[in-house]
């Protein structure tokens, strides 16, 4: 069993989507994620959690120039399975109360988007890890051009535009890895065991920064975020922030900072002080907004950055936050993102003044509003805290002055995501609120997913820590080790 079926099932169900029409498309495109899921769990339960890879592929693709079908999965890769193979089906379940006009096309990107996504998380080949990389793209931007906002092509071109530039470089940097191996290998292990001068690892460097700073994205590569997020469909935006910008966040794990690591720490002063400045800056900007989505989509950016600057003090216990929070991060965006995506299709506004008094024609809504902001925020015992307080302990192990300027993010977030929920749902109802009507159907399953998961991960985070732990340690200290005798 390789990983093979984990990247091919999601190709061949897009394939088999596009024979079906509208709800049978939905139904289909459903079933066949819930299968993919399936998939993963049966190789979370033959996963060993040490620190090799395993379900290896590595068969000849294009021998000539050194290119091989080489995938496999560790730890990390792990996590980041589970993340993509959870959410798909989440995301395509919120959809069921839409109708999409040729909506077999639409299930069949998500899919297509999908294998892509997957690929960029097992990929041990540098070109393969491109091709996934540019595939997981073209998708979302068919369906943010097609399916999105009144303004979607202006704000898809500028998407397009910035995520494919950042490609672009990062394909540079791959070539130059490329070029500099005896073997002439875009093998992952063999770049890693390259020697190549400060110089060389400082354009390397930035040959991979600057396009996983714009895919997660960071201060201040991220005006493209917010405009795409409000304009994308809400699959799409839950898609892209769920899954899409962790492609960024692993990049810098598995790519960047392993490849350079003397180019990474000769900048990474800079990185960190980038992320803790966008997690300030973003919570600002999100305590202005008056449209929801835009507000969540700005608590992304300060969500984010905290992952971002917990990653670049490159020890043990930021990694190990990372990925947990990255985990959570992608489920509770998810929920917030159809929260509003519930309100927008009840009440045609999005406009957080226009609102109140929800919880008391719809309890069960509220409640699980309630419990997707209390893990947004951190709140201790939900999915949100144990990521955070792990990221927060490696950025204080690093400078105390930017861990209290990090620290903003839950202080902050706390802050405009109660009075957001405030507004929202308590109160007296208006002319408008006073008809809305309470979840039920799909609408009641997904939340109750994305409920539970919020409490049992907050509850017992353990398995998911455990999963990644010796893949983080093993990767982090062979970089720690070209530095130091001893970091933590």
């Amino acid at each position: 069993m390789t990983v093979s079926i984990l990247i091919f099932l999601p190709v061949i169900a897009a394939l088999a989507v596009l024979l079906f029409k509208n709800t049978a498309a939905k139904h289909a495109a459903l079933a066949f994620s819930v299968a993919e899921l399936a998939v993963a769990g049966l190789f979370l339960s033959r996963f060993v959690p040490d620190s090799s890879v395993q379900f290896a592929i590595d068969t000849p693709w294009m021998p000539k120039f050194g290119i091989y079908f080489n995938a496999g999965i560790d730890g990390i890769s792990m996590i980041m399975v589970l993340l993509t193979t959870l959410l798909v089906p989440l995301i395509i379940l919120t959809t069921y109360k839409h109708q999409y006009k040729n909506a077999a096309a639409f299930y069949a990107l998500i899919l297509f988007m999908q294998a892509g996504l997957l690929v960029v998380f097992t990929a041990l080949d540098g070109f393969l890890f491109y091709v996934g990389w540019e595939a997981a793209l073209i998708p979302i931007y068919f369906i943010c051009a097609l399916w999105g906002g009144e303004n979607r092509i202006r704000i898809t071109i500028k998407f397009f535009i910035y995520t494919f530039s950042g490609s672009l470089f990062m394909l540079l940097g791959i070539i130059y890895l490329y070029l500099q191996t005896p073997e002439k290998t875009y093998d992952l292990f063999h770049f890693y065991n390259l020697s190549l001068n400060p110089h060389q690892q400082s354009w390397v460097f930035w040959a991979f920064f600057l396009a996983f700073a714009i895919k997660m994205p960071t201060f201040p590569f991220h005006t493209w975020q917010p405009d795409t997020y409000t304009e994308a469909p809400s699959a799409g935006t839950m898609m892209l922030a769920g899954i899409m910008l962790k492609m960024g966040v692993y990049g810098v794990i598995r790519w960047m900072i392993p490849n350079a690591p003397f180019g990474f720490f000769q900048w990474q002063s800079m990185t960190v002080m980038l992320a803790v400045i966008g997690i300030g800056y973003a919570s600002i900007i999100a305590f202005t907004q008056k449209d929801g989505k835009r507000l969540v989509a700005y608590s992304s950016i300060a969500h984010v950055g905290l992952i971002a600057a917990g990653i670049f003090v490159w020890t043990n216990v930021g990694v190990q936050g990372a990925m947990i929070q990255m985990l959570s991060h992608g489920i509770n965006i998810v929920g917030l993102f159809f929260i509003w995506d519930i309100i927008s299709r009840r009440l045609n506004t999005r406009q957080i003044g226009d609102l109140g008094g929800i919880a008391k024609t719809a309890p069960k809504f509220a409640i699980a509003f309630l419990i997707i902001v209390l893990g947004t925020v951190a709140l201790p015992l939900t999915d949100g805290f144990t990521g955070e307080f792990l990221l927060l302990l490696s950025v204080l192990q690093w400078n105390k002055w930017m861990v209290t300027a990090a620290g903003l993010t839950m202080i902050f977030g706390a802050v405009y995501m109660l009075r957001m929920y405030k507004k929202v749902m308590q109160g007296e109802t208006n002319t408008l609120t006073a008809t809305f009507t309470d979840i039920d159907g799909s609408e009641t399953v997904a939340l109750s997913i994305i409920c539970a998961l919020i409490i049992i991960i907050g509850v017992y985070p353990q398995p998911i820590l455990h999963i990644s732990e010796a893949a983080v340690k093993e990767l982090v200290n062979s970089v720690n080790t070209k530095f130091y005798p001893v970091k933590p």
